[in-house]
């Protein structure tokens, strides 16, 4: 991919997100709201725009008998999703949000632009 228009995403490993759309979708809790639980961003692929997100898209494969793994059998992973399906949870607000980037002493930092507070 060039880097020159290479895409910059605000999301980054270890970050708390919300599936918003596709698998792992939000449920409706008993009071009929819309109830988000976050999840942890195992990795990141900017080049092909997708992320790991703990728990979410579980795929089944199968597996043959090797010298490593001698049973062989169906093992469940995790599958990666599309980094727009996913959004940055925000826990002092307590819901997701968007991301915007401010330049604070010399660097760029994110900040949720629902609470304001810069994101670590």
């Amino acid at each position: 991919m060039n880097n020159r228009f290479k895409p910059k995403f605000n999301i980054k490993k270890g970050d708390m997100v919300v599936v918003i759309s596709g698998s792992g979708k939000p449920q409706k809790n008993d009071k009929g709201e819309l109830e988000y639980k976050p999840k942890k961003v195992l990795e990141v692929f900017p080049d092909k725009a997708r992320v790991l997100v703990e728990g979410v898209n579980i795929v089944t494969r199968h597996t043959k008998p090797s010298a490593r793994n001698t049973k062989g059998g169906l093992v469940k992973r995790e599958a990666s999703i599309h980094i727009s399906n996913v959004m940055l949870w925000d826990a002092k607000a307590g819901e997701p949000t968007k991301v915007k980037r401010n330049r604070e002493e010399g660097k760029l930092v994110r900040v949720s632009k629902k609470s304001g507070e810069v994101i670590k």
